[in-house]
């Protein structure tokens, strides 16, 4: 027996104490306000994954290329220097090799001349 009064005890508590609100102001919009104007505002593209991750490629690339070149231009301008320090030890070499021929050839043209 008390089985049945459970559903309408509890029908009696979820009923509203107050009869619901009526709101003075409805909620409408006027046809006119419905109309929007004619320019609207251009869509911005926002930098995606793609964009970013090309661009921080494109980036990344310069720098290292920027870099290398760098790197390089110095290692030729070291390697040139070497060279060019090796030439002149080479010409002095040659130029004292060249006097030191000269002079045993006027020996030995003297030498000839005695005999």
């Amino acid at each position: 027996m008390s089985w049945r009064l459970v559903p309408s005890v509890l029908r009696a508590c979820s009923r509203p104490a107050s009869p619901p609100m009526r709101f003075a102001r409805s909620f409408r919009t006027s046809p006119p306000s419905l109309e929007t104007s004619s320019a609207a505002l251009p869509l911005r593209k926002p930098v995606g994954a793609f964009r970013g991750g090309l661009f921080g490629f494109l980036l990344g690339t310069t720098l290292a290329s920027a870099g290398t070149y760098y790197y390089i231009l110095d290692e030729y301008r070291v390697s040139n220097e070497l060279l060019t320090e090796d030439i002149y030890a080479l010409q002095a070499a040659v130029h004292n090799v060249h006097n030191y021929v000269s002079s045993l050839e006027e020996k030995m043209d003297a030498n000839q001349k005695k005999k």
